[in-house]
């Protein structure tokens, strides 16, 4: 299967700069993959397409404020993203700056300094900090939302964390946000335990790998970066309960479907567990934990759109984007939603 399969043209502004007020007015396109048929609705009418006894599965990782602008002891400037933590204090993370060398520093306040201690690539560093105190508050103080290169934001940042986040975000570790999820609001979460709809959660720190574009015309060549995640024993229990139950098992979002094909499907875990999942879905793929999902429209030649026209078939997937765009829908981390079930 060739990277080119999985190609579209989307018209530039049908790509979301910012989340619709409230979260849930965004537009739901269902698609029932038995009937082949297609509902076009509101987000906040998700309820009814959902029965009672589902399971949504919710990715609760937290987005951190990942960009870091800061100075070299001469003075110029320096931008540090971070990717992902590798023990404590050390980071690997993209370092824009000209004539990088090992042991450079960068000061990023009073409180925050950075050390660049191994070279990975031309951009990846691995940075060892500096600090006293909680990093993650130092960094939600100093740092920036790392919204993706699509998105021109001229909104202020106290908005930004708050737009880019989840209402149930809980586990700090996240460079980008699951989209998925930003179109839940509690109201909405209030309907579905109304309805008898059960929730559970489990964590996928999102790096920028997510969105890294696979270069391999052969995409079954392509190698899917690795993520951290952990599903704890009470959720687990609930995963396993609904499996074995017969009912329906729905993902929010692909970082969802990840853990859950990587980590239940895959390696078939039975206890509380913590550990990466590096598992590239792509049709062909068969699930073995999930029945559905709700998702965002996704990037061309993506590993994304891919894990998506896994459940519908390659063609069909690239029929509905192309329905979607006919009637204007929003695409992309801001964007509007799709249920497929």
């Amino acid at each position: 299967m060739k990277l080119s399969d999985f190609d579209y043209n989307l018209p530039k502004e049908l790509i979301a700069q910012k989340p619709l007020h409230p979260r849930d007015k965004s537009r739901l396109l269902v698609y029932n993959r038995q009937r082949d048929k297609i509902i076009h609705d509101k987000f906040f009418n998700i309820d009814k397409y959902l029965q009672k006894g589902d399971l949504l599965v919710f990715n609760d990782s937290k987005v951190y404020p990942a960009r870091l602008i800061g100075k070299k002891l001469t003075g110029g400037k320096v931008e540090v993203l971070l990717l992902e933590q590798i023990e404590n204090k050390t980071w690997k993370a993209l370092v824009g700056v000209k004539n990088k060398k090992k042991g450079m520093k960068v000061i990023f306040s009073d409180k925050l300094e950075a050390e660049l201690v191994n070279r990975i690539s031309d951009m990846e560093w691995q940075v060892k900090f500096k600090y006293s105190g909680d990093f993650y508050k130092i960094i939600e103080k100093i740092g920036l939302v790392p919204l993706p290169p699509y998105i021109k934001s001229n909104e202020k940042q106290a908005k930004l964390k708050k737009q880019y986040q989840t209402i149930y975000a809980k586990q700090f570790g996240s460079s980008a946000a699951p989209t998925a999820g930003l179109h839940f609001t509690k109201k909405v979460l209030n309907k579905l335990n109304k309805k008898g709809i059960e929730t559970a959660f489990v964590t996928l720190h999102v790096g920028l790998g997510t969105f890294a574009p696979v270069r391999s015309e052969d995409i079954e060549k392509h190698k899917l970066h690795s993520e951290s995640i952990e599903i704890n024993k009470t959720n687990l229990e609930k995963l396993l309960k609904a499996k074995k139950q017969g009912r329906r098992i729905i993902a929010v979002g692909t970082t969802s479907a990840r853990v859950l094909e990587g980590a239940i499907g895959q390696k078939q875990i039975k206890k509380a567990w913590k550990g990466k999942v590096d598992i590239f879905i792509y049709p062909s793929y068969k699930f073995k934990t999930i029945d559905g999902i709700i998702t965002n429209f996704h990037l061309p030649k993506s590993s994304l759109i891919m894990l998506i026209a896994a459940l519908t078939g390659r063609a069909k997937i690239l029929s509905i984007y192309n329905k979607a765009i006919q009637k204007g829908y929003r695409f992309y981390s801001f964007g509007d939603s799709m249920l497929i079930l």
